[in-house]
């Protein structure tokens, strides 16, 4: 059950922050938070990372249902004694819900955070958007850690 409040608590700041950036922000205004680094830039994006897949809306609402319903069998079935596991399905299962929400309500995703790495602007991304990429990022750990502990136990 902590894994849905997980899911829960990235869904409530994800669209927290969102509904303040639609708020208060002109859509393509730009706050400096740390300047040449950060910044807080008012975007919409219809398509899915890095814009691909612009005006797909049906495609990301059935790769959504999918998603929710496979990381929420997973959380039911084999997350038990398994923190790491759960934790990043909790997150996956948070992202994913964060943005379908903009996609059911806006039609678009409400992204607003801009970071420059050196003079590469890296597209603009939200939280649920870093909850997924950190959740599946634990995942692949523990793939792997499964893995290894699988090959060592045949050895």
């Amino acid at each position: 059950m902590v894994y849905y409040l997980i899911a829960l608590g990235v869904i409530i700041l994800d669209q927290l922050t969102k509904w303040l950036v639609v708020q208060y922000m002109e859509i393509r205004e730009s706050i400096p938070l740390i300047e040449n680094v950060l910044y807080l830039t008012s975007h919409r994006n219809a398509g899915a990372a890095f814009g691909i897949l612009q005006g797909q809306l049906w495609l990301f609402f059935i790769a959504t249902v999918g998603v929710v319903v496979g990381v929420s069998y997973y959380i039911q079935k084999h997350t038990k004694g398994e923190r790491w596991f759960g934790i990043s399905l909790g997150l996956v299962l948070g992202g994913a819900i964060g943005n379908f929400i903009d996609r059911v309500l806006e039609g678009a995703v409400v992204d607003f955070i801009d970071v420059y790495i050196f003079s590469y602007n890296f597209p603009i991304f939200n939280v649920a958007d870093s909850a997924l990429v950190v959740g599946v990022i634990m995942l692949m750990i523990h793939v792997f850690k499964e893995e290894k502990k699988q090959k060592q136990r045949k050895s």
